[in-house]
């Protein structure tokens, strides 16, 4: 009888639910040159077999419900409903590497991922598929592709945690908190929203100086009425509602322009994280702020050697803000914000470049922009199509890129019994935006991944090479720098 609840053929009977404002907004957001799916590869040591792989997921991913259902678009937006034929093979399927004549097993892979980010997922079925290619520089290769409906980074990063040897599984629903369950998704945004509409400020609950001391608060809803300072808050929800709405047009670069919907990728080998620490500390800076400072840098330089001068100029990235508590990451959804990060990519200096991005992150704690951005994703979840993407293509005109620096396990995990070597990972982009940067610490390492519009970027590893020469340029400086004790002339 066991084995028969884990057969994935009669996986059970997973409950209809309504889909989220903000989660229906994902699934109508794909377009002709951008897809809304999170693209994933794991490189694994030694080799696996396809039906290995299938029973992992038949054991730990289908105890998730949602990767049993297919999203059933209604007048009123969308639903979760069990897909009756669900057929594990059609999600987990073997794929072999077709390397043209000189190119790499490494650059096939990447050709492949592209390709595959740009190929849309059957909406007829659950919108994720797994592909294995089961021999690969002596292991394997196996590539996620999962639609952003589903969830955001954080709740797919804590579910393929638990599908790793010994993952836990996810938490079992209490009956009792269904009704509670049915409507977390909207919650937070009617937070957010109905402030906003009625003049006041009382119901948002948000105090302290940043997002993080504010999800504090809005994780839990009975502490919305509490004692606050709502002057000023409320006057801070104002100007940021006025810099998010008068916040220019992107800074025209070779990267800002009309996609073709052709995608390209690129990964760089792990920076060890113990060095990213030691600039931070001698520069009295964040992990993010090197990294961060690191991806301006390759940027201008990629620029520079393109013929386009990149003094004086910067670029906005929209990096999201998780907005959940982590410990409720497996719910899945999306639960996060989106905040305007400006890269400095015309300064050359790497140590002014360093404290331009710590100036520019300093400018964005206490901000609610966020929060609002997160409320504008759900009230576009309500619109028709044709105005949901007018008002979500507000972001791609004020970006250039989409950015997310996700922290992963401190130490290689085990997959089926093989080591997870290496893994990366690519953010889709909305509207017109051609560029996607992910920064992911893993195994004691930091990589670089970019998926990049080939109409405006035909070679993105061009950037990836220069992000570890941008470090290395912090490194040497950073070891110039006097130590404590040291003897000075």
């Amino acid at each position: 009888m066991q084995d028969a609840e884990r057969e994935p053929q009669a996986p059970g009977a997973p409950r209809t639910e309504r889909m989220s404002r903000v989660d229906t907004a994902w699934l109508r957001m794909d377009n002709d040159v951008n897809l809304m799916m999170i693209v994933g590869v794991w490189l694994l040591t030694p080799a696996i077999t396809i039906d290995a792989l299938r029973q992992r997921i038949g054991d730990k991913l289908l105890k998730y419900d949602r990767f049993l259902q297919k999203a059933v678009a209604d007048p009123m937006g969308a639903h979760w409903v069990p897909d009756e034929t669900f057929d594990l093979t059609r999600h987990v399927v073997r794929t072999t590497l077709q390397p043209e004549a000189g190119e790499s097993e490494r650059h096939a892979l990447q050709r492949l991922c592209g390709e595959l980010a740009t190929t849309p997922l059957d909406p007829a079925r659950p919108l994720w598929q797994f592909q294995l290619i089961e021999d690969y520089e002596g292991g394997s290769a196996m590539v996620a592709r999962v639609h952003h409906c589903i969830g955001d980074g954080i709740a797919l990063i804590s579910v393929m945690m638990s599908i790793t040897d010994g993952g836990a599984d996810p938490p079992k629903r209490r009956s009792k908190a269904k009704a509670e369950d049915e409507h977390e998704g909207d919650w937070l945004s009617d937070a957010v929203l109905k402030p906003l509409t009625d003049l006041t400020v009382k119901a948002i609950g948000m105090y302290g100086n940043g997002v993080g001391k504010s999800m504090e608060v809005l994780s839990n809803p009975a502490a919305l009425m509490g004692g606050l300072d709502m002057a000023r808050t409320g006057l801070k929800v104002v100007n940021d509602v006025a810099a998010l709405a008068v916040m220019p047009d992107d800074s025209p670069t070779l990267l800002k322009g009309k996609p073709n919907g052709k995608k390209v990728v690129a990964w760089s080998e792990p920076i060890p994280l113990d060095l990213v620490k030691t600039i931070g500390k001698a520069l009295n800076c964040t992990i993010n702020d090197v990294l961060l400072s690191c991806v301006a840098g390759a940027i201008g330089a990629y620029l520079q050697g393109q013929g386009q001068d990149p003094a004086g100029k910067e670029i906005r990235a929209m990096v999201p803000v998780n907005l959940r508590p982590l410990d409720k990451a497996w719910q899945l959804g999306n639960r996060f914000g989106l905040a305007p990060l400006v890269l400095p990519i015309g300064i050359s200096n790497p140590v002014e470049r360093v404290y331009a991005v710590h100036k520019r992150m300093d400018e964005l704690k206490g901000s609610y922009q966020p929060l609002l951005a997160f409320a504008v994703l759900s009230v576009s979840g309500l619109f028709i199509k044709p105005v949901q993407d007018a008002v979500l293509g507000m972001f791609a005109k004020k970006a250039t890129a989409v950015m997310t620096n996700v922290p992963g396990p401190g130490v290689p995990l085990k997959f089926c019994g093989s080591t997870l070597r290496q893994n990366m990972f690519w953010v889709p982009a909305s509207g017109e935006i051609g560029v996607g940067v992910s920064i992911l610490s893993y195994g004691g390492g930091v990589q670089f991944g970019l998926i990049t519009d080939q109409q405006l970027c035909p070679e993105p590893q061009d950037i990836i090479d220069r992000f570890e020469p941008e470090f290395d340029k912090l490194l040497w400086l950073t070891m110039m720098l006097p130590w404590a004790g040291q003897d000075m002339p």
